[in-house]
């Protein structure tokens, strides 16, 4: 696999070992080309993960061998890259990494990781989010364009309700992600609330083309809006990260004038590090800039107020929260009550189909009988 090498990052020396492994074998990218491509995006990635809890999607055979999600923090992580203590919705708890420095994502990449999942808050404050984040997910029968679309009337959403501003980019597949930087002020019960609040209006704007259906069976062929990322333990690939699929695809952040112009191919490990050396990181304002959801949580009032639209269901492994409705699939649900009502039908006709029990025959009228 080749004598290990040494990397630097922002003045710290990263050891990689293994660096002609294949990672990519469709592109023949190798471990050394995930770890340079980190090198040569570093200071953007760094702004998107930075003093974030941090979830490493690891492959360490490559993207066609084994993988899983790590969340608490290796043991063998380094003492210069701090960690978060967070609790997920089960009540149990993990110290997860919070990058700070460059080299910690190289050093992440020595052991296999390919794409970083941060969490929506800072590691000084592990409760209140500070970015709404919204996931536009194709669905089947729908592709990028139409998610752009969607994504040209959420920024006219955002706009309207508080003035909010979107920065976009790729989800390195089919989608689109928009994140909002917000105040942390709000919980993420909160957050979840004014993401939903949005998918319902994006629903009422474009109808035939938007849905916030929690449930596949009714999504149709629509773009969803998965509000359910913004819940507790809930988390969207960073801007940067590398996707795990055959040609090495990256998340890419854009400016809104180049969403429907860039295409989600136009992006990889081979294609990023030229752009990004020529226009720097796209996003490098997001943090200079934090925004309200007062607007936003006033619109899930009037839902709630005026149309009777309360809360929607959580993912399965979620515990039943307040207010939240039934979480059973709709078919299921009118198939359980089919079957309620042909028990109860069934058992109606057999009482009325027992006969009645004979009567005895009508007494004579009593008292004197006539002469």
């Amino acid at each position: 696999m080749g004598a290990a090498v040494e990397l630097q990052a922002g003045g710290r020396s990263v050891r990689l070992s293994s660096p002609d492994k294949i990672f990519f074998p469709e592109r023949g990218f190798t471990k050394l080309d995930l770890a340079r491509y980190y090198q040569a995006v570093g200071p953007g990635i760094l702004r998107a993960l930075r003093d974030r809890p941090t979830t490493l999607e690891r492959y360490p055979e490559g993207v066609t061998g084994e993988s899983f999600f790590q969340k608490r923090a290796p043991k063998n992580m380094p003492d210069w890259i701090p960690t978060a203590h967070i609790t997920f919705p089960s009540g149990r708890s993990a110290d997860e990494m919070c990058p700070t420095e460059e080299a910690a994502v190289l050093w992440a990449a020595q052991f296999g990781t390919l794409t970083f999942h941060p969490w929506p808050v800072r590691r000084d404050d592990v409760d209140h989010p500070d970015e709404l984040r919204i996931d536009l997910d194709p669905q089947p029968g729908t592709d990028y364009d139409d998610a752009v679309r969607a994504a040209h009337e959420l920024r006219a959403v955002l706009d309207e309700f508080g003035g909010l501003r979107g920065w976009p980019k790729t989800s390195g597949g089919r989608g689109l992600h928009v994140f909002v930087p917000i105040e942390p002020r709000w919980t993420f019960t909160q957050v979840r609330r004014a993401a939903i609040a949005v998918g319902r209006e994006m629903e009422r704007r474009m109808p035939e083309h938007v849905t916030i259906k929690w449930w596949k069976e009714e999504r149709g062929a629509r773009i969803f809006i998965d509000y359910n990322q913004t819940a507790r333990d809930r988390t969207i690939a960073s801007a940067y990260s590398v996707r795990p699929r055959p040609h090495a695809p990256v998340s890419a952040p854009l400016r809104w004038d180049e969403v429907g112009v860039a295409h989600p191919q136009d992006f990889d490990i081979a294609t990023m590090p030229a752009r990004y050396a020529e226009l720097g990181d796209v996003h490098a304002d997001m943090d200079d800039h934090r925004f309200s959801l007062e607007a936003l949580l006033e619109l899930a009032r009037r839902d709630e107020h005026d149309h009777d639209l309360g809360d929607l269901p959580y993912p399965p492994e979620y515990p039943k929260m307040p207010g939240e409705p039934m979480r059973v699939q709709p078919s299921r649900a009118r198939t359980a009550e089919k079957q309620v009502a042909k028990k109860a039908a069934k058992k109606a006709a057999a009482k009325k189909a027992v006969p009645q029990a004979a009567q005895p025959p009508e007494a004579p009228p009593s008292g004197p009988t006539a002469p």
